[in-house]
């Protein structure tokens, strides 16, 4: 029979009211008093109902995450960092798999007002955010990764696609390439039209006709990338170089490389986005992105974990990390 809170007093020789204030940590417990509570803990192995304490607090003490695809290398580093960082402020996670559908992550939203969890941290939605602004109005507390959005509720925190993607995209032009192809992830991906903004705009300060031809789409996926280079490359439009939105989508290009006979970087070029473990070890070495994944999710859960406790909803924040532009063998000019 489970031990109740009652019976942890009644060993102690105290009352229940002074075991809740040593479950606590209240200072009114004095120490021979709270090492007596805390041996009879020990003694009866006890352990407090949380569900019955968190109902009387109205907490959870739980943040959800939703993801559009757990599977991505990205977001999984991402949920590391919230989940570390939650672990260390005494919070659980929920993790949502989103697969790419808004409309599970409008039914994931719905934990909010079910009181499933405290805080929902949105990484690069597909939602609306006219939808998720409806949420914080009603006074639910809300972060985003990847997407901005203008509520001086919802705290952000993304890196600059825009910015990096005309670096990594300058770079292979520095290089010689005028011919520079792009494979971007989810047709509907905020994050992945930030980065094709990104390449368009390093075509436009360099003189270099944008071709529409050049663009595919690899849904953030080694097989997709693959795909994606296989009718590129299919096509009548010859090119040198390719940008890919993330590194799984470039390893989709190595494997395609590989078959069709192609040298990397001899007879193509690639970047990639994310800087993943493997990016570094597979030959040649990736030239891509370092994202700060993980502290992007700590910072995140940091902030929505201080929104929590000190009920703090001041002025409109934004968080943007810087990213660096790693280059290696893939992308670098073939010595003759």
């Amino acid at each position: 029979m489970d031990n109740k809170i009652v019976d942890v007093a009644k060993r102690a020789g105290v009352s229940p009211a002074t075991v809740s204030r040593v479950l606590n940590d209240s200072p009114l417990v004095k120490g021979p008093t709270k090492a007596k509570v805390l041996a009879a803990i020990k003694e009866l192995d006890y352990y407090p109902n949380a569900a019955a304490k968190n109902l009387r607090s109205q907490r959870t003490m739980t943040l959800g995450v939703i993801v559009p695809d757990i599977n991505v290398s990205y977001f999984a580093e991402i949920i590391k960092g919230i989940e570390n960082m939650a672990y260390a402020r005494k919070y659980q996670v929920l993790i949502c798999d989103s697969d790419n559908k808004p409309e599970k992550e409008q039914e994931y939203l719905s934990l909010l007002p079910n009181r499933a969890v405290d805080a929902m941290i949105l990484v690069t939605p597909m939602l609306d955010n006219e939808v998720i602004c409806e949420y914080a109005d009603k006074g639910y507390t809300i972060g985003m990764i990847g997407k901005t959005v203008s509520h001086d509720r919802i705290p952000v925190c993304k890196t600059n696609n825009v910015k990096f993607s005309n670096q990594a995209v300058a770079h292979l032009i520095d290089q010689g390439h005028r011919e520079v192809a792009f494979i971007g992830g989810f047709r509907d991906s905020f994050e992945s039209y930030e980065r094709l903004e990104g390449y368009m705009q390093a075509l436009k300060e360099r003189r270099i006709p944008f071709r529409p031809e050049l663009i595919d789409n690899g849904d953030f996926h080694e097989a997709g990338g693959y795909d994606a280079i296989m009718r590129l490359l299919d096509k009548s439009s010859p090119f040198t170089a390719v940008y890919t939105a993330n590194d799984e989508m470039a390893l989709g290009v190595y494997r395609a490389c590989k078959e069709k006979g192609l040298r990397i970087p001899d007879d193509l070029a690639v970047v990639g986005v994310d800087n993943n473990r493997v990016s570094r070890y597979v030959l040649p070495p990736l030239s891509t992105v370092e994202q700060p994944k993980y502290a992007m999710g700590a910072l995140m859960a940091e902030k929505l974990i201080d929104q929590l406790t000190e009920n703090q909803f001041a002025g409109h924040r934004q968080f943007v990390i810087d990213s660096e532009l790693i280059t290696r063998a893939s992308s670098m000019k073939p010595k003759r």
